[in-house]
């Protein structure tokens, strides 16, 4: 065998190598990447960058170009170690692995070519031009090295010496007067890249807090309410600790309004209306406000119930006086099981309208919407409604911190088709509703993680054991066990 030859198997077998090596410690092209690994362990661990730079006093945005595989911004190789190994040991990871991948992803672990075969070369006669030699070479880059590491050593030493920079570029004055309607304002500047800054404002017990970027430049949105609205605005550079020598203050104002009582108009329910089932649309239109409140009181049982008395039908109270809420007009006094369903809170849409779908039980109830303003003015009215279910409306809920429960659903002795002939595994939040005329049998592999409503009722769970079981619903008669399978 040649020279040239046993060169060549000495390469094959020295990448054979290597390839092993990293594939026994985890380090494939299949697995994750050495970025992917740092931002899955934080996530785990479960802290922003932020705090991950006041507990390892690393630079936030050096541990984001760590995360995001750019070393380029980096000081250097001997920096990144140390960052790698001081980041990997706070998450938690193999820090001689995690730097062993850093080689491995740099390409350090690069095969040595093979050796070529020297062949003499004729005599030349000795050029009269200058040429460096291999010492000399050295020699320069050596004093390049050194210069650059003077250089470097220079001008972090001016930077701990001197405080970082501030300025506000938005607003461009320091005093700003917004329309009435405005809520939050962004705020924009300009710092020393990294620095942290600060945003105090009068009864606010928590600043503000945002970093600049690579550029210096920061933002951040504040809230704002009626009346003068101060900010002052610090910067702190996280490195060494140093606060800017002249912080910024920003007033902004907003003005006050004339205040006005909500105008409410409910189209659904309408007084006195009788329902089939408990979902009771409640939704209308209120100029002059913010949020809606639905509430529904329990007045007694209806017609046809255990216990019903024939009364006059209650009418709406009259209109409220500005700032107080409407109350109910006279009315059949409550059953010794009356209760209140809510109340149930809904934003008001930009064009005024509100929508709340509220689930009752049977019997007479009385449902009381109220809009309310910003300034906590509102106005409330009255409709008092009849619940008389037809059938067997059920709502079946799965509850429980990682609850699973298997369901298999008959519908008046037929096979539901949201659970199929062999049933379906359900995850904790799940709400299914069931609708039949006679019947509905449901069985569950998790009784007590499976939770009952039953035509506006709530039952609960039926029973406190996980083991499955089977219940039949056919009202007006209580829930029982069954065998059905």
């Amino acid at each position: 065998m040649t020279t040239r030859e046993e060169a060549r198997r000495h390469a094959a077998e020295l990448r054979s190598e290597l390839r092993g090596e990293a594939a026994s410690r985890g380090l494939a092209d299949a697995g994750p990447s050495l970025p992917e690994r740092l931002y899955a362990a934080r996530e785990r661990k479960g802290v922003d960058l932020y705090r991950a730079e006041r507990d390892t006093k690393i630079r936030a945005r050096y541990l984001a170009a760590l995360e995001r595989g750019e070393y380029r911004e980096l000081p250097g190789s001997v920096y990144t170690k140390g960052f790698l190994r001081n980041y990997a040991t706070y998450l938690g990871l193999d820090a001689d692995e995690i730097l062993r991948q850093w080689k491995h992803e740099r390409g350090d672990a690069a095969i040595a070519p093979a050796p070529q075969i020297a062949v003499p070369r004729p005599l030349q006669a000795p050029r009269r031009n200058f040429t460096f030699s291999p010492v000399a070479i050295v020699a320069v880059l050596l004093l390049l090295l050194v210069g650059a590491f003077v250089t470097y050593l220079g001008i972090q030493l001016l930077r701990y010496a001197k405080p970082p920079t501030l300025e506000v570029t938005t607003p461009s004055t320091a005093v700003l007067e917004v329309s009435d309607d405005t809520t939050s304002y962004v705020l924009r500047g300009t710092s020393i890249p990294g620095a942290t800054i600060t945003i105090d404002t009068p009864g606010r017990t928590q600043p503000y807090r945002v970093s600049a970027d690579a550029q210096g430049r920061w933002t951040a949105e504040v809230d704002l309410r009626r009346g003068r609205n101060q900010f002052d605005i610090g910067a702190l550079d996280p490195e060494t600790g140093k606060p800017a020598e002249n912080p910024a203050r920003v007033v902004i104002t907003v003005p006050f309004v004339q205040i006005e009582t909500p105008v409410l108009t409910v189209s659904s329910p309408v007084d006195g209306a009788s329902f089939e089932n408990g979902a009771i649309p409640v939704s209308g239109t209120a100029t002059n406000a913010v949020t809606v409140t639905v509430k529904a009181d329990y007045l007694g049982p209806a017609a046809g119930e255990p216990g019903a008395q024939p009364a006059a039908s209650a009418k709406p109270a009259a209109s409220a006086k500005p700032g107080a809420s409407a109350k109910p007009a006279a009315s059949p006094a409550p059953s010794p099981a009356g209760r209140t369903v809510g109340p149930v809170t809904v934003q008001v849409g930009e064009d005024g309208s509100f929508s709340s779908p509220l689930e009752l039980s049977t019997g007479n109830w009385a449902v009381a919407i109220t809009a309310t303003s910003k300034d906590q003015r509102s106005t409330t009215q009255t409709r008092n409604v009849v619940i008389a279910f037809k059938g067997v409306n059920l709502v079946v809920a799965i509850k429980g911190s990682g609850a699973r429960a298997w369901l298999k659903v008959w519908v008046d002795g037929k096979v539901s088709p949201v659970t199929g002939d062999v049933g379906k595994v359900f995850n904790s939040g799940k709400v299914l509703t069931f609708t039949g005329k006679d019947s509905i049998e449901v069985r569950t592999g998790a009784s007590s993680a499976t939770y009952f409503t039953l035509n506006g009722d709530s039952l609960g769970h039926l029973s406190d054991k996980s083991n499955p079981e089977t219940w039949l619903f056919q009202p007006p008669a209580d829930p029982k066990k069954t065998n059905r399978r």
